[in-house]
């Protein structure tokens, strides 16, 4: 039976298809663009058609989903029994898809509530979790949507990247953040401060970035009963190294995710990023 409150949710989310189907999560694609292609965000947004438009030196860019996909959305959790829906999404102050999923509320059939996580990847997936696990208890609209909104406001995301040029190419990040011309003299560690990204430190090496970002997630770890989630993009190997590490500094993690960021992630950060969210309950 459906929950009275269906909870829906944008890719950006990073849910594994059996974490979504577990709680009944819809989830709303937004698009990769290059050339004249576009695709919606998932493992294979990269290939096809709009793979070959990269071969040809097209420059990548991200669309949020138009107001009639999330009206679809809507609609169809209405149909399945939804009497309300609560729909949570990456930070309105890194996209436009807030705004689009507002627009689709106001014709819904059943009352929706939009939820701007100031987050974004598992710090948005966390706050979706928690939302759908309150709705799953029986929590009305409020409820969950309060849930959500507690939930993400009191994570925190810290990552690391290869280079800022992407960042700060797409208006994601402060110029002033980004070395003279991209190059990087020190290595960025970052995080998600008021729903957007800001440079927390920089650190000489990669690898001192690596070892930085375990420090600070140990160290708003500590005291607190957490769930964690390592994000990676590029090859599994790291992230995995990552989340055994994270084992031993922080231990007795409730829930532990180890997730591939979507290629929308992807266009805005470059193919290098290691990420740790660390979130109280």
């Amino acid at each position: 039976m459906a929950a009275a409150v269906a909870v829906i949710t944008d890719s950006t989310a990073c849910l594994s298809p059996g974490l979504s189907a577990r709680y009944g999560i819809r989830v709303v694609p937004l698009r990769v663009v290059a050339g004249g292609q576009a695709a919606d965000d998932g493992p294979s947004a990269l290939s096809g058609a709009l793979g070959a438009e990269l071969r040809r030196g097209a420059r990548l860019s991200t669309a949020s989903p138009a107001p009639e996909r999330f009206a679809a959305a809507y609609a169809a959790a209405a149909s399945a029994g939804a009497g309300a829906v609560v729909s949570v999404h990456l930070s309105a102050g890194l996209s436009g898809t807030v705004n689009s999923a507002t627009l689709a509320a106001g014709t819904a059939p059943v009352p929706v509530r939009v939820v701007d996580s100031r987050s974004l990847g598992m710090g948005l997936g966390i706050a979706v979790l928690t939302a759908a696990e309150a709705a799953e208890a029986g929590g009305g609209p409020d409820d969950v949507a309060a849930a959500a909104s507690v939930r993400s406001a009191g994570l925190r995301s810290f990552f690391v990247l290869d280079s800022l040029d992407r960042l700060s190419a797409g208006g994601r990040l402060d110029p002033g953040a980004a070395p003279p011309g991209g190059a990087l003299t020190a290595r960025p560690l970052l995080h998600l401060a008021g729903g957007r990204v800001e440079v927390l430190e920089k650190l000489r090496t990669p690898s001192a970035a690596v070892r930085r970002l375990e420090e600070v997630a140990a160290e708003f770890a500590a005291g607190k009963r957490v769930d964690l989630a390592v994000q990676y993009l590029g090859p599994a190997g790291p992230g995995a190294a990552l989340a055994e590490r994270l084992e031993r500094v922080i231990p007795g993690a409730r829930h532990r995710y180890l997730a591939e960021a979507s290629p929308v992630i992807q266009v805005h950060t470059g193919p290098g990023m290691l990420g740790v969210v660390v979130a109280p309950y």
